[in-house]
């Protein structure tokens, strides 16, 4: 009302001094953080876009290559440096001019390695590979995935990996093979049946989990035979996904022979492959006929687990003479004792009636058990138990 009083008492054409007014800024405090994040938004969309680095947020090492050292009686150009206070300085051989010396220190440990990077037959991965119990280095051929089988020297991996066993006695009484499939992933469940299961048990391992060459190499050193399980298109795909890698029906036969090579170099020591799923894949003669002749090129046997009663493989497998064995049935379909143990009764009837018989399984904790006890009565009932590839071989030659 002050004001209003002032108006009118003030003489027209004056006018009485107006009270400060604060200075206001054009935008909130919020549209300013709004536009500001904006602006970091479109920084990082820039350098992600226009940034000449396709390997960005990958993780990087960085290691010290040490130059070669020069040739005995060369002048040097420049004097060496000093060394550093406390630093021990090393004296190492002159290495070709394509190699370079990587030295590895473990950060728990501090322990020191020093590897040669370069040069001959791509050292390094051979000698990873070769580093399985067991695997022969003259087996492996380098892939654009690592290390797969090969046939060399006249050897090839299927005999030369294959578990030992009284062959002879196997040809003049009924034998049975045991196969427990999926191993790899569970390491527990791997472990159990790598120890607890008698070495004639024939072991199968998916190329997925953290390590299947170290348990893989376990295996080996057990007396286990090992295959490897490839996975391939089941009819439900992909609701129902194998994984990385699958085989596919819709892919050309160059795509999913590139994709079998990924899966062999992930471990060595194998016997043979087996298909890992594989439904619609294992019936589809297309698909198939590249995956079998390209594991029988390299020396590989092949198991078809049986569930697919259309399988292209029996077929396949015979025309290019590869050792090959078609599973009786899953042991473990319903996995209780009493069902496991009826199983196990029907598959020494087979072995009775035809001479061989083969069963697949899982490593469930009950699995392992029932199979386990089952053996050490099967001796007794006339019935040897035998590897996957003793089977592969009676039958061929029966």
């Amino acid at each position: 009302m002050a004001d209003a009083a002032d108006d009118l008492s003030t003489p027209l054409g004056q006018q009485t001094a107006g009270r400060k007014r604060r200075f206001r800024l054009p935008f909130t405090g919020t549209q300013a953080l709004a536009v500001l994040l904006g602006l970091l938004l479109a920084v990082f969309a820039g350098f992600a876009i226009f940034g000449d680095n396709p390997l960005g947020g990958e993780p990087v090492a960085r290691i010290a290559l040490r130059p070669p050292a020069a040739p005995a009686g060369a002048e040097k150009s420049a004097a060496a440096p000093a060394a550093e206070p406390g630093v021990k300085s090393e004296t190492r051989p002159a290495a070709p001019a394509d190699q370079k010396t990587v030295t590895i220190i473990d950060g728990s440990s501090g322990k020191r390695q020093d590897v040669v990077i370069g040069g001959a037959a791509d050292k390094i991965e051979t000698d990873k590979a070769t580093a399985m119990t067991g695997v022969d280095p003259r087996l492996l051929e380098k892939s654009r995935h690592g290390m797969i089988p090969v046939v060399a020297d006249g050897l090839k991996p299927f005999t030369v990996y294959a578990a030992e066993a009284d062959r002879a006695r196997a040809a003049k009484m009924p034998v049975v093979s045991i196969v427990i499939a999926g191993l790899g992933v569970g390491a527990t469940r791997t472990a159990d049946a790598i120890m607890k299961l008698p070495p004639a048990v024939t072991l199968a391992f998916t190329p997925y989990g953290s390590d299947p060459s170290k348990l893989a190499e376990r295996a080996r050193a057990q007396r286990h035979e090992i295959l490897l399980q490839i996975p391939m298109e089941p009819f439900d795909y992909p609701d129902n996904d194998p994984g990385p890698q699958t085989l596919l029906t819709t892919l050309s036969a160059d795509a999913n022979l590139d994709r079998l090579h990924w899966h062999l170099s992930r471990f060595q020591g194998y016997a043979g492959i087996a298909n890992f799923m594989g439904a619609r894949f294992v019936v589809t003669d297309a698909a198939m006929q590249p995956i079998i002749s390209e594991a029988a090129k390299r020396g590989l046997g092949y198991l078809d687990d049986g569930a697919a009663p259309r399988s292209a493989a029996p077929a396949l497998a015979a025309a290019q003479a590869m050792p090959f064995a078609k599973a009786d049935f899953a042991i473990d379909a319903v996995p209780t004792a009493a069902e496991i143990d009826r199983a196990l009764a029907r598959l020494e009837n087979l072995a009775k009636e035809r001479g061989t018989a083969i069963g697949v399984a899982s490593a469930l904790p009950i699995s392992v058990e029932r199979i386990g006890i089952w053996i050490k009565a099967l001796e007794g009932r006339g019935i040897m138990l035998v590897p996957l590839t003793t089977a592969m071989l009676k039958s061929k030659s029966g």
